[in-house]
């Protein structure tokens, strides 16, 4: 059984819920899920000037413990979800990766399995350059990176071949389609039969 982190941040519940969906289709494929939200990265003050933020924030930061190191060691795979900040990944994710900074230089997140979904305001808001920016990250630790492509017939509906998606159209409060989710949730079917067969293989992060 792959154990498989989903790290995410989300405002609105967009994001959340792919997250979501990532996660049903992991354990669908027989993962050990965690579910993490990345904190804020800004004040109060910032928040206070759009509705809902903060109130978004207490309930999900409820819900989900904030993603750790222990997390990432724990992880056979990692799956990172963000949305799209002006077509790259949010400050809260980004964080999140530079904390990672000993395990990289210990080569631990070698050989680890990762992916990346996003989530946008409008159609062309960034969603396939923020998974691929998500990607060099990955390949600065040495993760084995495996995105959905169109392996599946849902990613012929939504999504990207880089890694599911949703778009709001700037609508306080959207949800994903239900062909958004069913991307997602091949993608997490996805990652962890990768995971799960690459951890039968023995094979391991470096020592």
């Amino acid at each position: 059984m792959p154990n498989i982190l989903i790290v995410f941040h989300s405002r609105d519940g967009m994001t959340e819920a792919l997250a979501q969906a990532v996660a049903e289709g992991a354990a669908a494929a027989g993962g050990e899920i965690r579910l993490r939200r990345a904190r804020e990265a800004v004040g109060p003050d910032v928040m206070a000037m759009v509705p809902g933020w903060a109130d978004n924030a207490e309930r999900m930061n409820a819900l989900y413990p904030a993603p750790t190191t222990d997390d990432a060691l724990w992880a056979d795979a990692i799956l990172f979800g963000t949305p799209s900040r002006f077509g790259l990944v949010c400050s809260e994710v980004k964080a999140y990766l530079d904390s990672l900074g000993t395990l990289w230089a210990k080569g631990q997140l070698v050989n680890k399995v990762g992916s990346a979904f996003a989530s946008s305001g409008s159609t062309h808001g960034g969603n396939e350059v923020t998974s691929l920016t998500l990607f060099v990250p990955m390949a600065h630790f040495g993760m084995i990176i495996v995105p959905p492509g169109f392996a599946d017939a849902a990613m012929f509906q939504a999504g990207t071949p880089y890694g599911a998606s949703a778009v709001s159209h700037n609508r306080p409060g959207a949800l994903p389609s239900q062909a958004e989710c069913a991307a997602a949730r091949f993608q997490g079917r996805h990652v962890t039969t990768v995971a799960a067969a690459l951890k039968g293989a023995g094979l391991r992060p470096m020592d």
